[in-house]
């Protein structure tokens, strides 16, 4: 396994051992050891999520309030997404800024989120399914959302044909400047 700091030091793009051959393919999805070695956290997940989303569906920027935020680790079974984490903890020296890296079901990328940044993803292909831990339980009361074209994060989301398809709960999300952080 090969992990990568990106810009933001605590969010970690973690390439995994493929072993495959003309029957198929094989690797770890989850070692605790491993991602320990990789991010450093000793965090324990409670549960895991699975979506399916069709082309041009962009879900987030969600993230948990205090004391149920959660870190996320996330990849794509199936399909092509460009996933985000916007860093929007007050106190870090990265406040505002964001990531973005291509998962898809070729490359089996994953992407470690920790608690406090804020999370998104916009599917590429013609649809996509898209698999997470998390390190705490869903709690819709502490849940909230930062708007997806935020111009304070100015995200490079890559250009689709077609519009970018949202939820009602995304379409109302505040703008960073506004946000319960």
């Amino acid at each position: 396994m090969r992990s990568i700091r990106q810009s933001i030091p605590d969010v970690v793009l973690i390439e995994p051992e493929v072993f495959g051959d003309s029957r198929g393919f094989f690797y770890e999805s989850f070692n605790q050891r491993a991602f320990h070695a990789a991010t450093g956290s000793d965090c324990v997940f409670v549960q895991d999520n699975h979506s399916r989303s069709s082309q041009g569906v962009l879900r987030g920027l969600h993230y948990q309030l205090p004391p149920r935020a959660q870190g996320k680790l996330v990849r794509v079974v199936q399909g092509a997404v460009f996933d985000v984490a916007a860093d929007i903890r007050r106190d870090s020296p990265t406040f505002g800024a964001w990531v973005g890296a291509l998962l898809t079901q070729e490359n089996h990328r994953q992407l470690w989120i920790p608690p406090g940044l804020a999370h998104g993803f916009l599917v590429l292909s013609g649809s996509a399914d898209f698999v997470y831990k998390t390190t705490d339980y869903y709690s819709p009361e502490h849940e909230r959302c930062i708007r997806w074209d935020d111009p304070r994060l100015a995200i490079a989301w890559p250009a689709l044909e077609g519009e970018i398809r949202l939820s009602a709960k995304d379409r109302a999300g505040c703008w960073l400047a506004e946000a319960v952080l």
